[in-house]
């Protein structure tokens, strides 16, 4: 006994400790809208209090009638308005109690619609504040995922159960009001019958929360396959290599192992609500005995004996339904703990200022620069010293995996070195503001997007600014080569691409690497351009006219180009060659070749297969 009571404390002392977001959640909803949260509290209000007024009117109209029967005058109808008028006004407030319940269920639904967006949104705006790095993350990203999974919806759920607390519990004082007449125990077995219940909700909403919590991976990765299976980047893959039957068995199973979970915890909580229900089912037939017993003995009239009958068995539900209430805010209190981890998750100040450096035209310069990804204990670059002037190019070569890219996302500020500085026109990256670093800088990475918008849209991507100038778009498709082909779909740049969408046209792969190298155009007022692998889907007649232009275009620019292919890394002024995150090899492609290292290694390989 003293093991339970003290497992009791124990769960109790968890459980109010976990509804500090109860008042966080009620804050939104007001947020939210203040007319529908104070709508809600008045409705809740009206509906809290009138099924004891209706429970006492009953008594009034059984007693009326009662005493009706018994006066000997009462066939010429004299006694008749007393009764209809009790019923009148019983008829009132059962129109009124439908006029409430309606009241809650309208504005319920308007909040859920307005809410849902809200956290929604506040989800969303959260995601465009962190880091590149956070969302490699594993850990972080079962955060993001159980956050959008229920979060939306729990906010207003706790709200409605807070309500629906206040309404039970306006109800049981009134309740309360009229049993005490009776007998102040009646009230305690009120209670004490609905108590195994709740206990038992609570017991098993917290088993759900943590099994909820725990398989967050594994519900990551049906959805994965999930998608993966039906969208049609990755259909052709699958038809392919016959991947659909193992991916469905993948995903069956991961299915079956979460519905045996499910499936012993429903049983489990059910079982156990079944059983403990009886001893509320136990509790209220002895009051109903009571009650019946008194009324043989004289002590209450049958007025009496109705409205005590109707009071303790709606105060049963209504203490059923408190506890049930406050269990159940427990449980959304569990789920927006998830929402508030991650709305809470710190991410990196954003602290630069500069527009400009302190020595204009210095260019780019890496000083020493090391990089770790998260978690890992290998330097994906390290110690890389690099100086871009302004009207030079760079050219990038090496395996992959030996860092090119990383160096792109860290002069791009999507990561954040870990020793050394990275300098633009001699001020430090960290002190520049971030919009005012990225607009001087187009780029176009190998795995560039292809968003299901029109022809011109995706190309105003490049510049959020600019984003619907068609002029802009024109002209940018014009450097980029893709205006010939554009010119030649149904609707010219206004075409739908991507097959998401109705009448949506699907382009080929070189196609979509023009559009790409469009994008990194939109941008005037840059003057770094990088190109991540920008032709790896091109002809090679397609590839030397991409790069002509590119060439002219830059003039006066710094450019840093990545690409496998040495025909076009060989015109950049300098190149150098990393391997495992480390710099082996730089200069000129003369000076390269004469040094008969890797590039001339690498060059000569690639130079084989022309021959």
């Amino acid at each position: 006994m003293s093991h339970f009571a003290d497992h009791l404390v124990v769960m109790l002392t968890r459980r109010l400790g976990v509804f500090r977001y109860s008042a966080r959640a009620i804050a939104l909803v007001w947020a939210t809208s203040r007319a529908l949260t104070v709508g809600l509290a008045l409705a809740t209000l009206v509906a809290g209090a009138l099924p004891a007024v209706a429970a006492w009117l009953g008594q009034l109209i059984v007693d009326a009638v009662v005493a009706a029967r018994t006066l000997e005058h009462a066939q010429n109808g004299a006694e008749l308005w007393p009764v209809l008028r009790f019923v009148l006004f019983e008829a009132l407030v059962i129109a009124l109690m439908a006029a409430a319940q309606r009241g809650l269920s309208v504005q319920q639904a308007l909040l859920r619609v307005l809410l849902g967006q809200k956290v929604n949104l506040m989800i969303l705006d959260k995601a465009q504040r962190l880091s590149l790095a956070q969302f490699e993350d594993a850990e972080f990203y079962d955060k993001l995922t159980l956050a959008r999974r229920e979060a939306s919806t729990r906010p207003l759920a706790l709200v409605i159960k807070t309500f629906g607390l206040i309404q039970h519990a306006i109800s049981l004082a009134s309740f309360a009001v009229l049993l005490v007449h009776f007998s102040p125990w009646a009230l305690v077995l009120l209670v004490v019958g609905a108590l195994p219940v709740f206990f038992a909700e609570a017991k098993f909403s917290g088993d759900a929360f943590r099994l909820f919590r725990r398989r967050a991976p594994e519900a990551r990765m049906q959805a994965y396959l999930e998608t993966t299976l039906a969208r049609e980047d990755s259909v052709k893959e699958v038809k392919l290599f016959g991947l659909g039957p193992l991916f469905l068995k993948r995903y069956r199973a991961i299915f079956t192992k979460l519905y045996a979970e499910d499936r012993r915890l429903t049983l489990r909580r059910d079982g156990w609500g079944f059983l403990l229900g009886l001893l509320g089912t136990l509790a209220f037939y002895l009051a109903y005995t009571w009650v019946v017993v008194e009324t043989i003995n004289g002590r209450l009239t049958l007025g009496e004996m109705t409205m005590y009958l109707l009071v303790f068995k709606q105060g049963q539900t209504a203490v059923s339904a408190s506890l049930t209430a406050i269990s159940g805010m427990f449980d959304d209190n569990l789920y927006l703990s998830n929402l508030y981890a991650y709305l809470e998750q710190p991410v990196p100040a954003e602290q630069g200022t500069l527009c400009a450096g302190c020595r204009p035209g210095d260019g780019i310069r890496f000083e020493d620069v090391s990089f770790y990804y998260p978690g890992a204990t290998k330097a994906a670059i390290a110690h890389i010293d690099l100086h871009v002037e302004p009207g030079q190019s760079l050219a990038l070569v090496g395996t992959n995996g030996s860092g090119k890219t990383t160096l792109i996302k860290l002069l791009t500020r999507l990561y954040t070195p870990a020793s050394g500085r990275i300098l633009l026109d001699g001020s430090d990256l960290a002190e520049w503001d971030i919009d005012a670093l990225r607009r001087r800088v187009g780029v176009i990475f190998q795995d560039f997007l292809r968003y299901q918008l029109s022809a011109g849209e995706n190309i105003g991507v490049g510049d959020a600014v600019t984003f619907e100038d068609e002029a802009r778009w024109r002209e940018a498709a014009r450097l980029g080569m893709a205006d010939e082909f554009i010119g030649g779909l149904e609707q010219g740049y206004r075409t739908q691409l991507g097959r998401w969408f109705k009448g949506g046209r699907e382009l080929s792969g070189g196609q979509w690497q023009k559009i790409a190298l469009a994008r990194a155009y939109m941008r005037r007022d840059a003057d770094i351009l990088v190109l991540d692998e920008p032709t790896a889907a091109m002809d090679a007649a397609a590839e030397a006219q991409v790069f002509e232009h590119f060439r002219r275009h830059a003039e006066g620019k710094m450019t840093i180009l990545i690409s496998h292919r040495f025909s076009t890394v060989r015109s950049a002024d300098h190149i150098v060659v990393l391997e495992h995150g480390h710099i082996t090899e730089r200069g000129s492609h003369e000076t390269l070749l004469a040094a008969q290292g890797r590039y001339a290694e690498l060059f000569e390989l690639q130079a084989r297969g022309y021959r």
